[in-house]
């Protein structure tokens, strides 16, 4: 993927401003995350420079879902400029105070968590309305994320060629826990929602308080899944007590859902994100030369291997169980990055 070059898009954003009003306006660049989108902080403004390079991350995605969010009351950031083709947009500025941030400065976790909750449960009671446009969350895309475990995590373990003899199996068991959830067109699912992208908002009272971001990637399909993701973060422990209180919670104000149902999906969609995610940050690290992520493999393999311990799921863990020795194990990260750093390696693993 060739994205412009850092000049090209700082005379875009240059070019953007003024015609925004805002010529010679002093900003900030704000940590980059995971993807190739970028934001600047224009100082004192109350604003957010978004810089979404159209060939890597276009905009109109972010514009539509932002507008769905604020149509059922939620807070994502408003938009008051943009340009399509730039890739270009003037953002509502959030502040500071990622949940990732509060909880690392001691604030109310579980305060935090039932903000959370019942913003989704906002979000799912508007229903389909609130997906129109979205691309659906069909079996092509989960098995596009589930392949990434095994294109990218499983070689650590067993070498590029017997990862790829795997490949085939491995999709096909998973194809058949996800066949009734692959076919879910319910809600809009944000797909990223955990402590990185959820904001504590002063000023703003019940679910409009909880800030949403990076729900750019957002698909057409089942309940579960932001529920999954946000207690069971990549990126942080969440007691169990307080996991199935808050499970308890969703499913208290969400009478019509069906409750056996609803937990069949969230096992399956836990075990193919947190295999995706395996893929993803062993990714990041050797294409991306962003290292940072493979601190939580440990944690993310635990959830992996607690969602394969379901009863239904177990085909699935016993293949790998006979086909990836040790997976369960996982690889101390002086290993992983011995293996990353020769592609050689990666290809013959014994």
């Amino acid at each position: 993927m060739n994205l412009p070059c850092d000049t090209t898009r700082a005379a875009a954003r240059e070019t953007f401003l003024a015609g925004s009003g805002l010529a010679g306006a002093a900003i900030t660049a704000l940590p980059a995350d995971a993807s190739a989108r970028r934001y600047f902080r224009l100082d004192g403004k109350g604003l957010l420079l978004m810089d979404s390079p159209p060939g890597a991350e276009p905009l109109a995605p972010y514009l539509r879902v932002a507008q769905l969010l604020r149509d059922c009351g939620l807070s994502a950031p408003g938009v008051l400029a943009a340009d399509r083709e730039l890739g270009l947009a003037l953002v509502e500025d959030f502040g500071d105070a990622t949940y990732t941030r509060l909880l690392a400065a001691g604030h109310d976790e579980a305060a935090l968590y039932r903000l959370a909750v019942d913003a989704l449960v906002r979000l799912h009671r508007a229903g389909p309305q609130a997906a129109e446009g979205v691309p659906a969350y069909d079996g092509q895309k989960l098995a596009d994320e589930a392949a990434l475990f095994i294109d990218w995590y499983a070689p650590l373990l067993v070498g590029e060629k017997a990862a790829a003899l795997l490949r085939e199996r491995y999709l096909a068991e998973f194809a058949a826990l996800w066949r009734d959830v692959a076919l879910r067109r319910e809600v809009l699912v944000l797909r990223d929602y955990h402590v990185d992208n959820l904001m504590l908002l002063e000023g703003r009272a019940g679910v409009a308080a909880c800030g949403l971001l990076d729900f750019q990637d957002a698909l057409f399909g089942s309940p579960a899944y932001d529920l999954m993701s946000l207690l069971e973060d990549a990126r942080r422990d969440i007691p169990d007590t307080l996991r199935v209180t808050l499970l308890t919670r969703y499913l208290g104000q969400r009478a019509e859902v069906d409750g056996r149902r609803f937990m069949a999906d969230y096992q399956v969609l836990a075990a193919q994100r947190h295999a995706k995610v395996l893929g993803i940050f062993v990714r990041l690290a050797k294409r991306d030369g962003k290292h940072g992520y493979l601190k939580h493999l440990p944690r993310v393999l635990r959830l992996f291997q607690r969602a394969l311990d379901s009863e239904h799921l177990r085909p699935l863990a016993a293949l790998l169980d006979t086909h990836l020795p040790n997976w369960r194990q996982g690889l101390e990260s002086d290993v992983i990055a011995q293996r990353l750093a020769s592609s050689q390696s990666l290809r013959s693993i014994p």
